[in-house]
């Protein structure tokens, strides 16, 4: 298995106190994992310290080969997150928002027009400044800044939150395709009835450590289980 995330009794700290409490984790390659639990259980959390975003206390962590410790930048720049702020930029329009993430990836700009489309916000959002966007529209537009990165490690909070039924729809397809092409994919939901299929894994955080890991009713790559 390739390794994609891997993490040995890490603590991470939000002020004083440790959101995780000594987390244990190993991801692979093309694995779409579903984090559940209560809020406040650590989920948020873990999602931003495999971006990066949250230095660790202690323990060992690695994301794509790189230290989380000592290499986090590198870290924040080989993966795509969306978390509950979307990270668009409200003075840009749809369009400018997804070539500057596509450039600040070094990706060509080429990729930009077909992850519009991908995300269905190709023909009358383009040209709208994010600002006046509803919040249907800024997470179909977010995902689509994920998806014209082309990372190796997707990491969704929420990622069907303020989506009507076809977006959300929408956005598992999206998961499925992007775990056929090779990525792997850590979600974070409180929609069970949903994602529960989706997985390949299902890990579930309560006091800031991982208490269970089940396998889910998919295969790696998103395949449906024999």
């Amino acid at each position: 298995m390739v390794s994609i995330v891997s993490l040995r009794g890490v603590v991470a700290l939000l002020g004083r106190f440790p959101a995780l409490a000594g987390a244990d984790l190993e991801v692979g390659e093309s694995e779409i994992v579903l984090v559940q639990g209560p809020n406040g259980a650590g989920k948020s959390t873990l999602l931003r310290v495999c971006a990066g975003l949250l230095r660790i206390e202690s323990g060992r962590a690695e994301v794509l080969g790189h230290d989380l410790v000592t290499d986090r930048a590198a870290v924040r720049r080989s993966v795509g997150l969306l978390g509950h702020d979307t990270a668009l930029y409200d003075d840009l329009t749809v369009e400018e928002n997804l070539r500057f993430w596509a450039r600040a990836s070094r990706i060509d700009d080429e990729a930009v027009p077909a992850a519009l489309d991908r995300l269905g916000v190709a023909d009358r959002l383009r040209d709208v400044a994010v600002r006046n966007l509803s919040a249907g529209q800024r997470r179909r537009t977010a995902l689509a800044a994920v998806v014209v990165r082309r990372p190796r490690l997707w990491l969704l909070d929420e990622p069907h939150s303020g989506l009507d039924q076809g977006g959300r729809d929408l956005i598992d397809q999206v998961i499925l395709d992007a775990a056929s092409a090779g990525a792997t994919v850590m979600l974070a939901s409180h929609e069970l009835d949903r994602t529960l299929d989706l997985a390949t894994r299902h890990l579930t955080v309560a006091g800031g450590t991982i208490t269970s890991d089940e396998r889910g009713s998919r295969e790696p790559g998103g395949h449906d289980a024999a």
